[in-house]
Order: C-alpha cells, then structure tokens, then sequence
C-alpha cells in the first residue's frame, strides 16, 4: 500500500486540544511495522501535539528515491540509510544515472536532525522448510531487499557473507517493494529471507504468524573475517551486539526461534539519518528537534521495540551514529544549536 497520510488530521481526532500547527512539512516513510515508520509517524505526532508542524507523510516508499527527493526540493524530510547519501555524493549504486558531479550537488543539500540504528540484519527461514547449513545456500530463492536502494545492498552482503555466494550466482535473489515482503514470503515465493529488522520486529512476527520461523545472526568467525569486519565497517553500517536472551525474550509468545553460536546476536545495524534539505529554515529545524528530543519517553514506550531503537537523545561523536568516516554528511545548523542548548555535545565533524 503507498497511501498518503496526512498525520496532523488523523491526530485532530484523537488530541482536540492539541496546537494549530504552524507549518506543513512532507515526508515519506516505510511500511507500517518498521522502524522508520514507527520513528516518522512518533515525530510526526510529536510535533503536531507542540504545534511546530503538521506532516503529510507518504507510505511504503522506496528510501532511495525519498533521499533523492528530499536533495531535489520535492520532500521537506525523510529517514536516510546514510550508505544512500554516500552512494549519492559519489554518483555510485541506485544513483549511477545521475553522475557523480550531479550527485555530489545534490548531496550538498542533504543535512540530518538525528540519527538511529534501530535496525539489524537476519537471516530467516520457515521452520517447515528447514536449512541444514546457513553457510550453504546455494540454488535457494532468498529475498534479499527492495528493487533496490541501502536495504539490498545490505542483504546481498549478508548472503555473500554467510555463503560465499553473489546474488544471481549461485542462488537467486528476490526483490519486492517493502509493501509485499510479507506477502512474498508467506505465499511461499522464497526459500529464505534476509532484511533489516527491529527487535522485535512487526514483520517477522507478521511472518511467523503464519508458521514458525528461525532467525539466525552472523555465524562469530565469519562477523569476525576480513569480509565480516570489513561489511560491517562499510558505508551505512554499524556494528551490533545483543545478549541472545534479550533477543529471545523480545519475541516471547511469538513462534520464534534465535540461533547464535555464543551468547550474544552479532551483525551489522543499519545507521540511519533523518534527513533534511540544507536550506531549511534554521529556526523550524531548532524546534522539530527540540520537541523531537523532549519526547523521548514518547518515542520509547509507544511501540515494544521502542527502547531498542537506538534514537540520539544524548552527545553525538560520529562514529557511533555511522557518520565522520566515509560518510561525511554534517548535521543542520539548527539541529546542532537544539542539541547543545539541550546540553549535549555535538563532534566537530558533524558540524557543517
């Protein structure tokens, strides 16, 4: 489903007492059930309720265009994979047709507010249709990502690092639009499935509703190989570790199950930015994130996986949050005045 939203009215409903808003921003999001849908439509609510903003947001889009538009002038704000700023700036990837002195230009206008890594890769199957060897996965049908954009790029990492394999080289890869993924994989149309998930998660809980599932994490010798450290270290990620009873507990009473080969869920997150155009008024963005870090709270316990998100709400070095390395995307200049008026400090590097 890509169905518009306008967020503010919906809210108009539920909060009568709320304040008018003052201007209209556009956005566009994920599906329901993902964190960046979850993190938009929290913002979204969080800043008609002050009366900084209403936000019309777009569903189920495909990151890679949102970037575009945003850097164009036709979105005011969206989450960013901040591989897809990276792979803008250098003309590379989904953006080769746009040529890397036009996507270094575009890039320029790209600014983020906060960061997140609420997000990490799995690898799953049906317990029905067991896999003996995660390590071989040749000749399966897997899905793998989107048609294309940050998440593939991820997936097809995440294969090649467990098997060896490249995507259409040994096995082939699925890719649907994030609105189908549950239905593609429930209707049986893939072997196994590899995606960038919260914990818990709604989609694969969405999946195992309809047969119980494993999920794995990255096998220790391969997250710790020359390949593992090095996907890890790539543009747009970030690494992860999470006590494996943790991850368990977060799908109780769901038919899920967690296989590491230690105590702990080992992979990549995939960083996140919420982007901005650099050309937003300094003062508007000073107050989205001002009420953005005021609702912490809100952004924590609206949903189960709220308190895993892994939202900035403190001091910002860079590295953590996958930026001031290969990408080199500075926050906005209101954002950076929120933050520190908040009394947390923002690294030089992100500083424009």
């Amino acid at each position: 489903m890509n169905t518009k939203k306008l967020i503010g009215a919906a809210l108009a409903v539920l909060m009568p007492v709320a304040a008018t808003a003052q201007v209209t921003l556009t956005s566009e999001t994920t599906s329901p059930g993902s964190t960046p849908h979850y993190i938009d439509t929290t913002l979204a609510a969080a800043l008609d309720s002050a009366g900084v903003a209403t936000v019309q947001i777009t569903e189920g889009a495909t990151l890679t265009n949102t970037v575009q538009a945003i850097a164009e002038g036709q979105l005011d704000m969206g989450p960013a994979p901040l591989i897809l700023p990276f792979l803008l700036e250098n003309g590379a990837g989904p953006y080769r047709g746009i040529g890397k002195e036009k996507g270094a230009e575009l890039a320029k206008n790209l600014q983020v507010i906060f960061f997140h890594a609420g997000s990490w890769q799995i690898f799953a199957h049906y317990n029905s249709s067991p896999i003996p060897n995660i390590r071989d996965l040749s000749g399966l049908r897997i899905w793998n990502g989107p048609p294309r954009g940050a998440a593939l790029t991820s997936g097809r990492a995440a294969i090649q690092l467990l098997s060896g394999l490249k995507d259409g080289e040994g096995y082939e890869g699925v890719q649907t639009p994030w609105p189908d993924v549950v239905s593609t994989i429930t209707g049986g149309a893939v072997d196994a499935w590899t995606s960038p998930d919260g914990l818990p998660s709604g989609r694969q809980i969405q999946i195992a509703a309809a047969g119980g599932i494993t999920i794995y994490d990255m096998p220790s010798d391969l997250y710790n190989s020359e390949l593992g450290q090095k996907i890890v270290a790539a543009p747009g990620h970030a690494p992860v570790s999470i006590p494996v009873e943790k991850y368990r507990a977060a799908y109780e009473g769901n038919d899920v199950t967690v296989v590491t080969d230690d105590e702990t869920f080992d992979t990549y997150a995939t960083a996140f930015g919420q982007v901005v155009r650099s050309d937003m008024d300094e003062q508007l963005v000073y107050d989205i994130v001002t009420t953005y870090l005021a609702a912490q709270e809100r952004f924590e316990t609206g949903a189960p996986f709220g308190p895993n998100l892994n939202l900035t709400f403190g001091d910002l070095n860079g590295k953590n949050q996958g930026a001031c390395g290969a990408v080199k995307i500075k926050m906005h200049p209101g954002a950076i005045r929120a933050y520190e008026a908040a009394g947390h400090s923002v690294a030089d590097c992100l500083k424009p």
